[in-house]
């Protein structure tokens, strides 16, 4: 029986829909990574017009890229198992997870589809997931 999953993903969590015959299931993962922090003060140079406290702001900017990185292998491995993934949602989240599944070997080609969607609740996540996947009529 063939797995097909849809996951709606932004930077604050993904919420995914397994379909496996008439059976569906839901399942919400949370990404646990930082929000965009714009860090104030910092220390002046002594040289006018110097450089300023750059140091910090590129620290908590990689911290931020290995956080993503790490949200999507958790995701990743909640897909291994499926025949078909399609990923939707704001932002540049499906981007980066799109980016993250084709450096996987096997797994690129279970990409059917990507798209941008606004926000949505579970249940119309669910609907479009079953739209989706659903036999052409």
């Amino acid at each position: 029986m063939k797995k097909k999953v849809g996951l709606w993903i932004d930077h604050e969590k993904a919420f995914c829909v397994s379909i496996a015959g008439e059976k569906e299931s839901r399942e919400k993962i949370e990404s646990r990574i930082d929000g965009h922090v714009r860090l104030s003060g910092g220390s002046r140079s002594r040289i006018p017009f110097g450089p300023q406290e750059v140091a910090s702001e590129k620290k908590a900017d990689e911290k931020r890229k290995h956080q993503i990185k790490r949200f999507c292998q958790n995701i990743i491995q909640f897909l291994e198992d499926a025949d078909k993934v399609y990923i939707f949602g704001p932002g540049e989240a499906k981007r980066e997870l799109e980016k993250e599944i084709r450096k996987r070997r096997g797994m690129a080609d279970k990409l059917v589809g990507i798209e941008a969607a606004d926000k949505m609740t579970e249940a119309q996540i669910a609907a479009k997931v079953r739209r989706f996947f659903a036999p052409p009529s």
